[in-house]
């Protein structure tokens, strides 16, 4: 009677856990209004205004196992890639996604790999990809030429990258007092920062509090080494969006240039050209120390390491 006992409690117990990752199987979504704020402020040398449309941004870093099963169905779409992946920081390299480690964030991928996943993500879920090269699909992460030269549609309503403009506004943006939105300068905005003296340590997985990735949205948690955080079970920033700060350093799509003033009318991308790619917000590592919202990291779109990972975005 016991042993029967404990086997529906085990049961009801992996039930409960599986309704609670669900969320973790698709990208759930925080919808930023269009704002003007000034990129870089309380982190840059030079700064200038930016004005970004209304969007919506990933509440969580993409995690391994939203990537390997998009992954899978891509490879029968004609997609290819350079790098399968893997879970965090200590994962291994195309396995399955596992039960304690499938909502860490995927690593190990370039930033090729990551807008080429963007594209099939985008045309599994019905909608249409956001990046093409002469009018067709980008779907080789190996074509590097091809990925290098390709354009990004803002108007369509498939996944992509954040632009640079558009990763900083999400960590900055919070809605103020009276209800009206505002942008904060400085660090991550989140309610350490509002509410308490200055100490963000509990908020964000960087060298300072670990090292190695966590699952997503687990910052601020109580932990030890041997426990088992529930994903989204942390802290988000003001805005309701997780890890902006720590766990990965996350891509965007532009090229890396000092910021020129945004023409009248236009995206805020970047240069049409380059040969680094922005990332932002700091990571796990003790190679990517900066962690203020103006940050910035430059990155070869080749490299993949195991504190680099992306989140998604989609024009609105």
């Amino acid at each position: 009677m016991k042993k029967s006992l404990s086997i529906v409690v085990l049961l009801l117990i992996s039930l409960f856990n599986l309704n609670a990752q669900k969320s973790f199987d698709s990208a759930e979504m925080v919808v930023i209004p269009k704002t003007e704020y000034i990129i870089g402020e309380g982190a840059q040398t030079y700064t200038a205004k930016r004005t970004v449309n209304e969007f919506s941004i990933a509440k969580y870093e993409t995690t391994y196992t939203l990537w390997y099963s998009i992954l899978k169905k891509a490879k029968k779409l004609g997609y290819t890639f350079q790098n399968p992946g893997q879970e965090g920081s200590e994962g291994k390299y195309a396995r399955l996604p596992t039960e304690e480690n499938g909502f860490q964030p995927v690593t190990m991928i370039s930033w090729y790999d990551a807008v080429v996943w963007c594209n099939a993500y985008s045309e599994i879920a019905g909608l249409t990809p956001c990046y093409t090269y002469k009018g067709k699909v980008i779907k080789d992460s190996t074509n590097t030429a091809i990925c290098d030269l390709s354009e990004c549609n803002f108007f369509t309503d498939g996944y992509r990258l954040p632009t640079e403009a558009e990763w900083e506004l999400a960590a900055r943006f919070h809605p103020n007092e009276s209800g009206k939105k505002s942008i904060a300068s400085g660090a991550q905005v989140s309610y350490a920062q509002e509410n308490e003296n200055g100490d963000y340590s509990n908020y964000y997985w960087t060298s300072e509090n670990t090292d190695r990735t966590h699952k997503v949205g687990t910052t601020g948690t109580a932990f030890s080494e041997n426990a088992s955080v529930a994903a989204g079970s942390g802290m988000a920033n003001a805005a309701g969006i997780f890890d902006m700060t720590g766990n990965v350093i996350e891509y965007c799509w532009d090229w890396y240039s000092n910021y020129n003033e945004q023409e009248e009318g236009k995206t805020a991308s970047g240069p049409e050209y380059g040969s680094k790619r922005i990332s932002r917000g700091g990571s796990w590592s003790e190679y990517t120390l900066f962690d203020y919202t103006g940050d910035r990291y430059s990155f070869d779109p080749n490299e993949c390491y195991n504190y680099m990972g992306f989140r998604v975005v989609q024009s609105r």
